[in-house]
C-alpha cells in the first residue's frame, strides 16, 4: 500500500478492513483492497464494482485453493489433462464424447465411465484427465488402481469395518478405479470388487480403466456370476469407450493407419 493510499483510506480504515477480513478468513481482501481502491479511484468505478472486484480476487483464489487441494487429495499418479491428450488416432464421435464427459455432467447424473482397450492406448491418461475436470468442477475424487483399492477394502473387512470404509468412499462425488484386469482377483477380492461397484450405483460416479473386454472379466473376478453382476451394475447408466490399436506411447513409431475407438452408451 503507497503512503498515499494509506494517507486517503485512514489508518482507521485499514486496520477495521484487515481486522474484518482476518475474522472472515479472506486474506485476499486484506492483500488486495487498496491497490484496487487506486485503482477505483483512477478509473472512476462505483462503490459497487470496487467491492466486486475485491470480492472477485477472493473467490477467485479460495477456487483455485480448493481445486489445488482437490486434485492433491486424490492421489493421481502424474497429473494429466485433457488439452494434453492427443486425439490424433480417435475418430471425432469419440473425441466429441470426450469433451462432452469433460464437463463433468456425467457426474451429477451419478453416471459411469469405462475406458476399455489394450494397454498403452491412453486410457489412464483419460481417466485422470476427466477426473481433474471434475476436481476442478468442485467434486471430490479420489484415484487407485483396482489392486489398491482392494487391498484397502480387504483391510477394512479384516478389522470388521468394510461398511465404514464403502460409506468413506461414498463421500467422494468420483472414483477412478485404474487397470482392472491387470492382475487377477481372488475370490475374496472379486466379491469386494462387487461390493464397492454395487455401492456406488446410483449414488456416485467411478471412471473405470480395463484392458479386458467385459466378456474376459470372468477371468479377472474368477467367477462369470460375479462378473456379470459387476458389469451390470457398472454399465447401466454409463458411456462405455473402446480405445483400440497400438500402444498410445508408440504409436508415432510405428507406420500404419490410425487405430479406431468405439462408443457404446446404456
Amino acid at each position: 500500500m503507497s503512503p498515499a493510499t494509506a494517507h486517503v483510506l485512514g489508518k482507521d480504515v485499514v486496520s477495521e478492513v484487515a481486522f474484518l477480513a482476518r475474522e472472515l478468513k479472506t486474506p485476499v481482501i486484506n492483500e488486495t483492497f487498496a491497490v484496487l481502491g487506486e485503482q477505483a479511484r483512477a478509473q472512476g468505478w462505483s462503490h459497487e464494482e470496487c467491492l466486486a472486484a475485491v470480492m472477485g480476487r477472493q473467490v477467485a483464489s479460495r477456487t483455485a485453493n480448493g481445486t489445488r487441494m482437490r486434485i492433491a487429495a486424490a492421489h493421481f499418479p502424474a497429473i494429466k489433462t485433457i488439452e494434453d491428450f492427443s486425439f490424433d488416432h480417435v475418430p471425432a464421435t469419440v473425441r466429441d464424447m470426450i469433451a462432452h464427459l469433460a464437463t463433468t455432467t456425467f457426474i451429477a447424473k451419478r453416471e459411469n465411465v469405462v475406458l476399455l482397450g489394450p494397454p498403452g492406448t491412453g486410457k489412464t491418461h483419460l481417466g485422470i484427465a476427466l477426473a481433474i475436470k471434475a476436481a476442478e468442477a468442485s467434486y471430490p475424487v479420489a484415484f487407485s488402481s483396482a489392486t489398491r483399492w482392494i487391498e484397502r477394502l480387504s483391510a477394512a473387512h479384516a478389522q470388521g469395518l468394510l461398511e465404514r470404509e464403502l460409506r468413506k468412499s461414498n463421500r467422494y462425488r468420483l472414483l477412478v478405479i485404474d487397470e482392472v484386469g491387470h492382475l487377477p482377483f481372488d475370490t475374496a477380492a472379486a466379491s469386494l470388487f462387487f461390493q464397492l461397484i454395487a455401492s456406488r450405483y446410483e449414488t456416485g460416479s467411478v471412471i473405470v480403466t480395463s484392458n479386458l473386454v467385459f466378456s474376459r472379466w470372468g477371468e479377472t473376478l474368477g467367477d462369470d456370476v460375479v462378473a456379470a453382476a459387476t458389469i451390470d451394475r457398472l454399465v447401466h447408466h454409463a458411456q462405455v469407450i473402446a480405445l483400440d490399436g497400438e500402444s498410445y506411447r508408440t504409436r508415432t513409431h510405428r507406420p500404419g493407419p490410425p487405430p479406431a475407438a468405439r462408443t457404446k452408451t446404456t
